[in-house]
C-alpha cells in the first residue's frame, strides 16, 4: 500500500504588495495553523518517509514546521521548485518517480493544483477547494507509486483547520 499526504500551505500575508508571489510568507493565523495542525499530525499518525514542498517561501515554511513537529529525517526533505505553478500532471510526474521503496509521501504545494490532483486521484470524494493548510492523505491499493490512480485510491481522511479548532 502507498499513502500520499497532500497538504496545501498555510495561510499566507498578503500586506506586501512589492514582494513576488513565490516569496510570500505565512501570517500569523498561517504559522498558527500550521503549528497545531503538525502537531495533531505527530499525535495521531505515522511520520511520512518523504517530504516533498514547493520552493515558495509560504510552502517551504509549512513543510518545515510540520518537519520539526514530526522529528522528521531531513535527509528525506526534498525541495522541488517545479511544484510552484504546476499542474496536476508535474505532480504525478514527481509523485509517480518515487521509488517503492518508500510507501509513503507527504507532499506541500499550492491551489488550485493541490485540490485538482486530489480530485484527480480520489473520486470515492469531491472536494471544491482545499483551504490553506489543508490535509488530505489517500491510500493506494498498490505496491508501486507507478500505479496510483483513481481506480485503487481510497480517502484516509482529511483535516482542516476549522476542524481542528472546532474539535480539538
Amino acid at each position: 500500500m502507498k499513502e500520499l499526504t497532500l497538504i496545501r500551505h498555510a495561510k499566507s500575508d498578503w500586506g506586501n504588495e512589492n514582494l513576488k508571489d513565490i516569496d510570500r510568507h505565512l501570517n500569523e493565523r498561517g504559522y498558527s495553523d500550521a503549528y497545531q495542525l503538525s502537531d495533531w499530525y505527530f499525535n495521531n499518525h505515522e511520520v511520512p518517509q518523504m517530504i516533498y514542498t514547493s520552493t515558495a517561501t509560504r510552502a517551504l515554511n509549512t513543510a518545515l514546521i510540520f518537519a520539526r513537529a514530526l522529528n522528521f529525517d531531513m535527509k528525506n526533505f526534498v525541495l522541488e521548485e517545479t511544484i510552484y505553478e504546476s499542474s496536476v500532471a508535474t505532480l504525478l510526474s514527481i509523485i509517480k518517480k518515487q521509488s517503492d521503496s518508500k510507501s509513503s509521501l507527504m507532499l506541500f504545494g499550492h491551489n488550485p493544483t493541490i485540490t485538482d490532483l486530489f480530485n484527480e486521484l480520489c473520486k470515492d470524494v469531491f472536494i471544491d477547494n482545499i483551504p490553506t493548510c489543508g490535509i488530505m492523505k489517500i491510500n493506494f491499493n498498490t505496491n508501486s507509486w507507478k500505479e496510483i490512480s483513481d481506480k485503487n485510491s481510497k480517502l484516509n481522511f482529511h483535516k482542516f483547520p476549522k476542524d481542528y479548532k472546532n474539535n480539538k
